[in-house]
């Protein structure tokens, strides 16, 4: 498992952002797939404790049924992304439903330009079409949060090894992920503002 993805895919998806351009120690919390109860509660709860503002990508569905954890991540200052209403891989679903999905994401976020693929997939095609409408936002460091194959330590080095200026950094607020999320998110925070980075959202 590459925890950052090889140069070659970065340029095959040159459109998408793959890390921040800034030469400052900064990098970029995000968080896929909720919001839900416990994990993203969680999340905004100890993202407070640190004052940090971080990125949501959302997915629509979860929005509709949680409106209440949605605002509240409105309410303290988080940047929210699309991620699709339901959850779509790019790669295995046709262009007219894949484009409606991510629309119908769209009427729920408060304006937010920001799509992020799940799975990272989108065809080139799909790829064309919303970056004319969309800032893409891929990263440059995946944590395997999500995977049963990866430990909770695993996790959080698979952060703090390959984090560096700019580093657009995703964990998960899902069930799946929640035991290695918490145990990372918290050390990884601790870790690099000991080495003097900041944290912003994108």
């Amino acid at each position: 498992m590459l925890a950052s993805p090889p140069s070659l895919v970065r340029k095959l998806y040159k459109s998408g952002i793959w890390r921040m351009p800034t030469y400052e120690k900064k990098v970029y919390l995000t968080f896929d797939d909720g919001p839900i109860p416990d994990v993203t509660e969680w999340v905004i709860d100890h993202l407070k404790t640190y004052s940090i503002k971080a990125t949501f990508f959302c997915v629509g569905d979860n929005i509709t049924k949680y409106p209440h954890i949605y605002k509240r991540l409105i309410d303290d200052g988080h940047s929210i992304g699309n991620h699709t209403f339901n959850h779509l891989k790019g790669f295995y679903t046709n262009n007219e439903t894949y484009f409606e999905n991510v629309a119908k994401c769209n009427d729920l976020l408060n304006g937010s330009k920001l799509f992020r693929p799940p799975y990272g997939q989108l065809k080139f095609s799909q790829i064309r079409k919303l970056s004319k409408s969309y800032k893409i936002i891929l990263w440059d460091v995946l944590s395997y949060d999500y995977s049963s194959a990866v430990s909770p330590e695993k996790c959080c080095k698979n952060v703090i090894d390959n984090a560096r200026s700019g580093s657009i950094i995703v964990f998960h607020d899902s069930i799946k992920a929640k035991e290695n999320l918490m145990y990372a998110l918290p050390r990884v925070i601790e870790h690099l503002s000991d080495k003097g980075f900041t944290f912003e959202k994108i």
